[in-house]
């Protein structure tokens, strides 16, 4: 029987699925999407698919990818998604298939804990503050128990904590075969067991990693692998272009200095003045902050000439200089040294690594690529190229060279374009040769959801719009006692509408605001998926960035979804501007071959936040008259799924009236 067969009698009602996995459900696109990717899988060649809500994209490629016996490397976009793929999705497909497949997660090194930092924190870490303290030694308690060293396993332990890369390793500081702890390193034994395992689970930001230097274990994990899949394939491009450029924090040089100064003082007291050489370092580093001055943080400056724009060029240059100077006095140093502690080894690889960065930003720009400062408390150096079309093309989609047999690529997710052959995918990407499939969702949305475009707002670009947009959630939100998720296209929307719900509902306190930032996402997720539960209030969740997709709340947790504004990439962004010129250069229409797209696919993915599963019901607003009133506006409601339209704030109450009744053939939904 072919593998093609064989997924289809796997997948069909009274199949192996139906039988063994208790809420599977048959569906036709399932079966077709699973169906293409076991042909390819057999054939090799690439595949992009675009699955839609609903379909049952992760068993459409595990299972095929499972029954063909095949090696198999599977990247995602999260660790969260990582965890859920290995912890839960792989461990019931593969006891419902019956299949003894060895299945590896490997994430990179900073998830993991490492034992050797862990040993230098107890003896010289300065924490800030007694909670830190307490961390550090719940971790401790951890570490003799664990047996992966992945942080994630720990309960209670918050992404954000400053412990967390205290007691991790970074390509910059890990000592690799030098460290005493060498033979126990977790992420060498995360590393043997990828390459020992069928199935390997890694992230796109491993995989981009790996590819631009080299030191994760996939140059060994890669050629062995015959079927590789991306799934939330969408973020490849921009996960791609933040590995593949260069970049040079004054944080990572001010962390240097002190590391110097801290493991020279241990291995090599009195044979150089540490303190002078960290504190010359230091100094320089900041010095270059305090060049930039008192620009916003957050901007992006744009990098053309010899200096970043707003920025003095020979006070840039001279303060570069020093740096560099700095740092050839500190590399002189340690190369004295060196030989006496792997420490002072790492080291002076490390200072090393600074001095080649800081000859490459004191050089042009490279062709393709585009050059800017991220300013913050720290500066980031940045120069990356465009997309990643030349690295995929020249680099990934290439036979395997032992038998000449071609590898299967396989890429996908909800959505990857709002045209037949998916270009804003594929082009970038550099997969414009791929076989593309495209499958819809099974949802009912005219019946489960309905679209609200209010016209009385202010225009997004007024300074009033924001604070418009807080109260008509303040007003509409009460009506299903919250079970309302706010996502907002900027950080300063986002203060202003959380602050003015925060203000409105100070007295009564019949809803909850909870604001991105203030909380772990994770401990958001769970108040709001609590709600009004165990006799809580409501909540109202407001959100930007991380949380316009990867956010999973179906069933009546989220019922009414708000978006503020459309979201068009920022104009003024150095990378949106540098790919802007170049399709003016090729003479296209920036605003439709860019701004467009991108707005669609950014609307579409926050948009499937509303409908999860075939019995949620639930309003989108969209508080951008643009949407309705502007000609491009079609286009944007075309990415949107086929919702009914709804044409008043009186309507709109009656719909939300209607989320509050059990029956799902109330009349405001039909």
């Amino acid at each position: 029987m072919s593998l093609q067969d064989l997924v289809r009698e796997t997948f069909a009602p009274g199949g192996l699925l139906s039988r063994t996995v208790e809420e599977f459900a048959p569906r036709e696109g399932q079966t077709e999407m699973a169906t293409a990717i076991a042909r390819v899988i057999d054939e090799g060649g690439v595949l992009v698919v675009e699955a839609g809500t609903g379909i049952g994209k992760t068993y459409s490629y595990l299972v095929p990818a499972l029954l063909s016996g095949a090696r198999v490397l599977l990247s995602t976009a999260t660790k969260t998604l990582q965890d859920q793929l290995f912890g839960r999705d792989l461990p019931q497909l593969t006891e419902a298939l019956g299949l003894p497949v060895r299945i590896a997660l490997l994430k990179g090194r900073g998830s993991y804990l490492c034992l050797h930092r862990l040993h230098e924190a107890r003896q010289h870490a300065h924490l800030p503050d007694r909670v830190t303290v307490r961390t550090l030694a719940k971790i401790e308690e951890w570490a003799q128990v664990t047996r992966t060293g992945d942080l994630a396993e720990l309960p209670g332990l918050d992404e954000r904590s400053p412990v967390i890369p205290v007691v991790t390793s970074s390509r910059d500081n890990c000592l690799g075969s030098q460290c005493p702890e060498f033979r126990t390193c977790h992420v060498n034994q995360a590393r043997r067991e990828a390459l020992a395992a069928d199935v390997v689970v890694i992230n796109h930001h491993l995989f981009f990693a790996d590819l631009a230097v080299r030191e994760s274990g996939m140059a060994e994990l890669l050629p062995s692998v015959r079927t590789v899949i991306f799934d939330e394939a969408h973020q490849l491009n921009e996960t791609g272009v933040q590995f593949l450029g260069r970049q040079l924090s004054t944080g990572q040089l001010v962390d240097f200095a002190r590391d110097m100064l801290a493991c020279g003082l241990l291995h090599a007291r009195g044979l150089v003045d540490w303190q002078t050489l960290a504190s010359d370092t230091e100094h320089a580093a900041r010095d270059l902050r305090m060049v930039v001055g008192k620009i916003d943080p957050g901007a992006k400056l744009r990098w053309v000439g010899v200096a970043p724009e707003q920025v003095n060029a020979s006070e840039w240059t001279d303060a570069l200089d020093d740096l560099h100077a700095a740092c050839t006095r500190a590399m002189q140093a340690l190369d004295t040294v060196s030989e006496i502690a792997p420490d002072l080894v790492r080291l002076s690889e490390r200072v090393n690594a600074f001095i080649e960065r800081l000859e490459f930003f004191s050089g042009s720009c490279a062709l393709d690529s585009v050059r800017w400062l991220d300013v913050g408390a720290q500066l980031r150096l940045i120069e990356s190229p465009l997309d990643i079309a030349n690295t995929v093309r020249t680099r990934l989609i290439q036979p395997i060279e032992e038998d000449g047999a071609q590898r299967s690529w396989i890429f996908t997710s909800a959505t990857l374009g709002s045209d037949a052959k998916l270009k804003w995918f594929t082009e970038p990407c550099g997969l414009t040769d791929a076989e593309v499939l495209r499958v819809g969702s099974p949802f009912d949305y005219s019946t489960q959801a309905a679209v609200y475009v209010p016209l009385h707002l202010s225009k997004p670009s007024d300074p009033r719009h924001s604070a418009e947009v807080a109260d008509l959630v303040a007003r509409i939100a009460p009506v299903i006692g919250g079970r309302t998720l706010v996502l907002t296209t900027t950080l300063r929307a986002l203060r202003t509408v959380s602050e003015a719900l925060q203000r409105h509902f100070l007295d009564s306190g019949a809803l909850e605001i909870l604001v991105q930032g203030e909380q772990p996402k994770r401990e958001l997720i769970a108040r709001f998926r609590l709600g009004n539960r165990d006799g809580g209030s409501g909540c109202i969740l407001v959100a930007s960035a991380s949380f316009w997709e990867g956010v999973d709340l179906p069933g009546d947790t989220l019922q009414l979804l708000v978006i503020d504004k459309l979201p068009f990439p920022p104009p003024n962004d150095p990378l949106v501007e540098a790919r802007t010129k170049r399709l003016e250069a090729a003479g296209r229409s920036v605003f439709n071959s860019y701004f467009i797209p991108e707005a669609a696919i950014a609307l579409k993915q926050g948009a499937g936040r509303l409908i999860r599963r075939e019995s949620d019901r639930g309003v989108l607003v969209v508080c951008d008259t643009r949407l309705a009133l502007m000609g491009y506006g079609k286009r944007l409601l075309a990415a949107l799924p086929p919702m009914r339209k709804i044409g008043s704030e009186e309507e709109l109450l009656e719909a939300l009236n209607a989320l509050t009744r059990p029956s799902t053939t109330d009349p405001c939904w039909l």
